[in-house]
């Protein structure tokens, strides 16, 4: 008889949803679908009642593409408000741009080919705008392709006019507390970029430097009865700095020695004399012993410039490098101006904005560039017989973080935020605040809290031109310096209006009050302060300007989000901001991620060809490539990706998309209306229903605690193992073979589906675009968006006796699994079909599978299956003590023939006269088939 072929009878899975992704494309229209449903507006309406949670965005800067460090950081943010919106949560997500400094300041000026003194301030800073504002829309659609939901058609910019204007308000604020103050004190100084910097501007890196010994000639002991010819010793790596010096500083409790070396004297501490002579070959006798207390007030002269210093004491000074005195320049450090103040000696700074000689250096030095003075100062040394040794060293040395160049200390009349003045001080309210706020990962609490409890005063002011002024003024008659909350208020609203180029535009007297008086001296001339305010008082006022002013926003945030770098960047400069003018901090928790290196843990950089363009991954892979990398690192250490990392990535999504593909192709016949209730379920859809409930609440608990590579694997291994190779393989025999309509079938279907539904929602936050197209196939779907549905609801109390007794039954499936693979491997079977199993166990377990006898070929996938006595077993029968203590498995060639339509092999084959090649229940479906 001619063999049917009965596929047509078979429920394949049919389904148009793509068994490959080609994300790159489907992404796009998926884009465009949200933009045409307003999907963010409708995001706000739909939780406008609930409670809010809002992740504040900290500002990228504007003046480049977005590298993969961004694109890190904006997915990880997006994550976590999807998955707040998906938890009910109403989760305003309002992106921003950090639009001022020296970054795009430095681009315009590369572009103009001038220096700062050379410019219309005006023109520049329309330029810097131009400038800012074609890379606020290049990053917008960069962030847009990433899949992160936001307002951006309403972003927030730091140069906005009604931002430059808060900003202003917020120093006026400080001004109010006393806060502010203009000192000349030593700050980092970049030559290069002709500014101030902050602490947080400034990276350090190994440098080669100088290593010298100098010798300074005492030309009045005080008394301490020290020899002819008797010189201090210094060390220094930065001779440089020595025209400015004014003083020698000892530790007042290290013991130091005189050194006779015949004709000259040399002091130097006694813990580094050996180190000292070494170095210099001076040897010579010890002739005085003393502690550095008693040389305060020694007077010596500068070896070759017309000055007499003094010995000052200072705690700080070391015992384990150098000779144990150091040289004192209050001018180029923070150290050295500290002990000016107490000894108060003059602050003398011979060196230019530019890094340069000035008149009050040496003539032989005027002009010179300090690092090309080094060895100038070194030979001058030389030739006067005061160097007594010149060596290199290798230490590290600050840079500036923008144009990578040395930075210097340089005391200029600078603005100030003052940290320990008022009671309590600025420091004290950060440092008790900081113990108020959730740190992820805690180590960041102790992080943020040493940099605070060691920080100097807030430098504010730059020398530059884009940016927002710091509103203060001069009187021309006295010379007072005029600031203050009421004066900054009244600018801030010109700015609102005009934005901040009114203070370029307009005379001083137009920017300040009608009828304004100096109020020292009554008189009405003023000039303007011309430098700008430090961008991290810019970006540090987002939350004043931002969280206050928008009222789909709360202040504080429930979270800042950003790299480990802020620590001392956005995260302190808000934290003070916030601090100092509400005596709170502006955020409840904070998260950090790491950074991104390459494959072998390298920094990335062009240089090295390692870097790794977002777009290009986008272009090749797609963004949900990208995303599911985010999750699947722990992004609170540095991260790894390459291209070698994404291809692994991908074949892990390949996975996940193909189990979503087969359990959308088995609902193609099912609607919702179908679905059964939960009693009527067949026990294995009851045990695959509990089993999804338990992974749905550790999902949520790792959205919840942040541990989204935790969910990476639950994701993966769900689909991969518990769906794939357990309950889907299973369930394909009742779902290709029973009657369509049959209870059996719609048991399965119903559990899938709602397996289906959760699982959707639940990679949604991850895996947006892949989750959207998914919930599009999705049967009796009911929302425009997947986003626009919630996480399912996780059974409070599974049915733990169900899941014990399947627990059970998986363990011995594993047993037989390895049975079967022993086979396959000896050639006794192909399919698992072919086979049929004998499980020998005694007890309670035997009693359990007797329970389940007419499963168990079911449950195995083989064509029979029976339960015998443990004493049974043969020698050649599989156990493994380890998956199932007392159980053996034995496999043999099914009975019977192969059925035509079901590939089981039973001895009901050729029984049915209509349907001869099946086995009686497929000619039973069969003929429910055709009647």
């Amino acid at each position: 008889m001619e063999k049917k072929d009965y596929k047509d009878t078979l429920n394949l899975p049919k389904t148009s949803f793509p068994m490959r992704g080609n994300l790159p494309k489907k992404e796009k229209e998926i884009l465009k679908y949200w933009n045409e449903i307003d999907l963010y507006n409708k995001l706000l309406e739909s939780h406008k009642y609930d409670r809010k949670f809002v992740l504040h965005d900290g500002p990228p800067y504007a003046n480049g593409h977005i590298h993969i460090g961004h694109a890190l950081n904006k997915i990880l943010k997006d994550i976590v408000v999807k998955s707040k919106s998906m938890q009910g949560y109403q989760t305003p997500f309002v992106p921003g741009w950090d639009c001022h400094g020296l970054p795009i300041e430095r681009a315009v000026f590369q572009k103009l080919k001038k220096r700062k003194d050379e410019v219309d301030p005006i023109d520049v800073r329309k330029k810097c705008r131009e400038y800012a504002t074609n890379w606020v829309n290049i990053q917008r659609e960069e962030f847009i392709r990433l899949g992160v939901i936001g307002d951006w058609k309403n972003p927030y910019i730091t140069m906005d006019p009604k931002y430059q204007a808060d900003i202003v308000r917020e120093l006026g604020k400080f001004y109010e507390r006393g806060l502010v103050h203009r000192a000349k004190k030593p700050v980092y100084w970049c030559p290069n970029c002709v500014t101030a910097l902050a602490e947080a501007e400034i990276e350090y890196a190994d440098e080669v430097s100088p290593s010298i010994y100098v010798a300074f000639k005492i030309i009045n002991d005080k008394g301490i009865n020290l020899p002819e010819n008797t010189y201090l010793v210094i060390w220094t790596t930065t001779p440089w700095t020595l025209p400015a010096n004014v003083a020698v500083a000892v530790n007042p409790e290290l013991e130091y020695v005189v050194l006779n070396s015949g004709e000259k004297h040399f002091i130097i501490a006694k813990s580094l004399l050996e180190d000292f002579r070494e170095k210099t070959d001076l040897l010579g006798e010890t002739v005085k012993t003393f502690k550095g207390i008693e040389l305060e007030g020694i007077k010596y002269e500068h070896p070759f410039i017309d000055r007499e210093g003094q010995v000052t004491l200072a705690d700080y000074v070391a015992a384990d490098t150098g000779t144990g005195l150091v040289h004192i320049a209050p001018g180029h450090g923070e150290e050295d101006y500290q002990v000016g103040l107490k000894y108060n000696l003059p602050v003398l700074v011979p060196v230019d904005d530019y890094g340069k000689f000035t008149d009050e250096a040496p003539s032989w030095l005027k002009g010179l560039k300090i690092w090309e003075a080094n060895p100038v100062i070194i030979k001058r040394l030389k030739e006067i017989g005061a160097l007594l040794f010149a060596g290199e060293i290798n230490h590290s040395y600050p840079h500036c973080w923008r144009c990578k160049g040395k930075v210097i200390f340089r005391a200029t009349p600078q603005w100030f935020i003052v940290m320990d003045k008022g009671n309590p001080t600025l420091r004290e309210v950060a440092l008790k605040e900081i113990d108020k706020v959730q740190w992820i990962p805690e180590w960041g609490k102790t992080r943020i809290k040493n940099m605070v409890e060691g920080r100097p005063d807030w430098c504010i002011s730059r020398q530059r031109i884009w940016g927002v002024p710091i509103v203060a003024f001069y009187c021309e008659e006295c010379g007072e310096t005029i600031y203050s909350k009421e004066i900054a208020d009244y600018v801030a609203n010109i700015f609102e209006k005009e934005s901040a180029d009114a203070w370029y535009k307009r005379e001083a007297k137009e920017l300040l009050p009608e009828g304004f008086k100096c109020p020292k001296c009554g008189g009405e001339k003023f000039k303007k302060e011309m430098d700008i305010l430090d961008v991290w008082f810019d970006s540090g006022s987002s939350h004043a300007a931002v969280l206050e002013r928008r009222p789909e926003l709360s202040w504080p945030a429930d979270m800042y989000l950003e790299g480990s770098d802020q620590h001392r960047g956005w995260f302190q400069a808000s934290l003070l901001e916030s601090c100092g003018t509400r005596k709170e901090a502006p955020y409840k928790s904070v998260l950090t991620h790491g950074f991104t290196l390459d494959e072998k843990g390298h920094k990335m950089s062009k240089s090295l060809g390692n870097v790794v363009a977002p777009e290009d991954v986008v272009k090749k892979f797609g963004a949900d490539i990208l995303r599911l990398w985010v999750a699947s690192e722990n992004f609170t250490e540095d991260v790894k990706i390459s291209e070698n990392i994404l291809k692994q990535v991908a074949e892990v999504y390949k996975k996940i998309r193909n189990t979503f593909r087969f359990m959308l192709g088995n609902l193609s016949d099912f609607t919702p209306e179908e679905s059964l209730v939960y009693d009527e379920l067949e026990e294995i859809d009851k045990w695959a229903i509990n089993r999804f409930s338990i992974l749905a609440k550790e999902i949520i608990d790792a959205y919840n605690s942040y541990k989204f590579n935790k969910i990476y694997r639950l994701i993966y291994d769900y689909c991969a193992t518990e769906l794939s190779s357990i309950y889907l393989d299973i369930l394909k025999d009742t779902l290709y073979c029973e009657a369509p309509n049959s209870k059996k079938r719609k048991s399965a279907q119903t559990a899938i589906y709602k397996i289906l539904y959760g699982l959707t929602t639940l990679i949604a936050p991850i895996l947006s675009f892949t989750a959207e197209e998914i919930y599009s196939y999705i049967p009796g779907r009911e929302k425009e968006s997947v986003f626009l549905e919630e996480f399912p609801l996780f059974c409070e109390s599974p049915d733990g006796e169900l899941l014990e007794r399947w627990e059970k039954l998986m363990k011995v499936k594993s047993l037989v699994n390895k049975a079967l693979e022993k086979a396959r491997a000896h050639k006794m079977i192909g399919h698992s079909l072919e086979a049929s199993i004998t499980v020998y166990v005694d007890g309670e377990l035997r009693e359990f599978l007797e329970r389940y006898k007419e499963l168990l070929p079911y449950i195995f996938i083989t064509s029979g299956a029976e339960v015998k006595q443990f004493a049974a077993a043969p020698s050649c029968s599989v156990g493994d003590d380890e998956i199932l203590k007392g159980v053996r498995v034995k496999v043999k060639k099914a009975e019977g023939q192969k059925c035509e339509r079901c590939w089981m092999y039973s001895t009901t084959v050729g029984q049915d006269s209509e349907f001869p090649d099946v086995c009686e229940r497929c000619a039973r479906v069969l003929r429910e088939i055709s009647e």
